[in-house]
């Protein structure tokens, strides 16, 4: 039998709803194609049957992005295993927030659900659906206007009615309306409590808006000559305020969108104080660093005995690395730091101290390989590691040469990086125990314990490849 498809006809056949119940389910009906419009949602209600499924009693489509549907789906039912969110929300009354299901036409949809209650009965459900696969810059709930175009807010806006005005309450932003005269037509609840808030005894609607405007009477307009955006403080608040030319044909001139980002400007500012904070902290770190390090260099010049000298000078050499990395955080202010920058600081010191050690060899250290960011404690380990890595190829990897090249290479992974220290110098014996010193003792704790990966070494007639890898947190 086919049932005609009004919500009357289809109330009657399949549910037990009373006249007063199909008549609200009418009115509401209504005012589902702007909201599909604000919403960029397919908008539906349905309607608990006999039966325990749900029915699908009226519908609008947006018209500014595709239909989830190819088709009408009024008249189709709506079974509890394809649509959860609608039974949840018919079984229980209250609402359900983007949960997936499965439409009649078999598309993946986002469901938010709404129970719509007369006389304290659940008489059905409004639901707005959105495709899995589409991009929603939506978090909250509730519609943002702030989140839309100048064109789509004044389509939205010029279009509504005096039925459907009730959907700026809906809105997660104050709503100002003013007409040609420079009259405040209209006001949200949410625009009326903020107009408070600054200060304003009397409501704001009726009055010139000349009286209440928060930016200059002629701003600026941006490129679509249309809406204005301008950020403005008032009293403890900030204010996202916009602007927006409505069609001159309506008795509307523009409309006033203004969101309260006070929070935001909060955040904005504990985050700038943390920044300097972070700051501060690596330079103090860096400063102390030095001040050992400038102990050590006193004690080596006092320090007789060669071998001595040579141990706290690669102790002091080890210190000015970690303060290298502290030096570069605090000019930054964040807690990463880019790799490349590091080692290059690595590298000139390393230089500086081989140079400073009386080897008259021309050595050229050469830097490959990507640059990325890690965090603070990846990169002080990383310096160690490359600091040692690089001196033992300076001090040993040229006994009785004139010149040579070690290249520092560096590869970004997905899950672990790596870097590469290779010189062409004369190598050595790996499987000798009296070849590896303490340097190469540290590189392989670091490497194990704090960097979370692995380390191996190569070394033969044609030179020494020493390697590393490490998790990219």
């Amino acid at each position: 039998m086919e049932v005609e498809k009004s919500i009357a006809a289809l109330c009657r056949y399949y549910t037990d709803l009373r006249r007063e119940d199909v008549r609200y389910l009418e009115g509401m009906s209504v005012v589902l194609k702007t909201l599909a419009n604000l919403q960029d949602a397919d908008v539906f209600i349905d309607c608990p049957t006999r039966d325990g499924d749900a029915i699908v009693v009226a519908e609008a489509k947006p018209d500014y992005v595709p239909s989830s549907y190819r088709k009408t789906v009024v008249g189709l039912l709506a079974k509890p295993q394809n649509e959860p969110a609608v039974a949840r929300t018919l079984r229980l009354g209250v609402a359900t927030k983007q949960m997936k299901a499965l439409t009649q036409e078999n598309t993946h949809v986002i469901q938010t659900v709404e129970p719509i209650n007369n006389e304290g009965r659940i008489i059905g459900v409004l639901i707005c659906e959105q495709r899995v696969d589409e991009e929603r810059t939506q978090n909250s709930e509730t519609l943002h206007f702030s989140t839309k175009s100048y064109r789509k807010i004044a389509r939205a806006i010029t279009h509504m009615t005096a039925d459907d005005i009730w959907l700026t309450e809906c809105i997660d932003e104050a709503l100002v309306l003013v007409d040609k005269d420079g009259i405040i037509s209209y006001r949200n609840t949410l625009a009326e409590k903020l107009y408070k808030k600054l200060g304003f005894v009397k409501d704001i609607l009726g009055q010139q808006y000349k009286n209440i405007s928060l930016i200059s009477a002629n701003p600026p307009e941006d490129d679509d000559g249309g809406m204005t955006e301008t950020q403005v403080s008032v009293g403890e608040l900030y204010l996202a305020v916009r602007r927006i030319a409505l069609n001159p044909g309506k008795d509307r001139s523009f409309a006033l969108v203004v969101r309260d980002i006070t929070e935001q400007k909060e955040r904005e500012k504990e985050i700038i104080l943390k920044s300097v904070a972070i700051q501060e902290m690596h330079h103090r770190v860096k400063n102390n660093l030095q001040t050992v390090a400038s102990l050590l260099r006193l004690q080596i010049r006092r320090a007789s005995d060669r071998e001595t000298r040579k141990v706290l000078q690669e102790s002091m050499n080890r210190i000015l690395t970690i303060a290298v990395t502290h030096e570069i955080l605090s000019q930054v202010g964040v807690d990463s730091v880019n790799l490349g920058e590091v080692i290059v600081n690595i590298r000139n010191n390393t230089m500086r101290y081989f140079a400073d050690s009386g080897n008259n060899a021309k050595i050229e250290v050469t830097l490959e390989g990507d640059d990325f960011k890690v965090d603070a404690n990846t990169a002080t380990s990383i310096a160690l590691v490359v600091n040692e890595l690089l001196q033992n190829s300076l001090e040993h990897g040229f006994n009785d040469r004139e010149s040579g090249t070690v290249r520092i290479v560096t590869k970004k992974g997905e899950l672990y990086s790596s870097i590469q220290v290779i010189d062409d110098g004369c190598g050595f014996d790996t499987k000798d125990k009296t070849k590896v010193n303490l340097g190469l003792n540290i590189v392989k704790a670091l490497v194990k314990d704090k960097l979370g990966g692995s380390f191996t070494l190569n070394s033969g007639k044609s030179g020494t490849l020493a390697e590393f890898d490490f998790k990219i947190i």
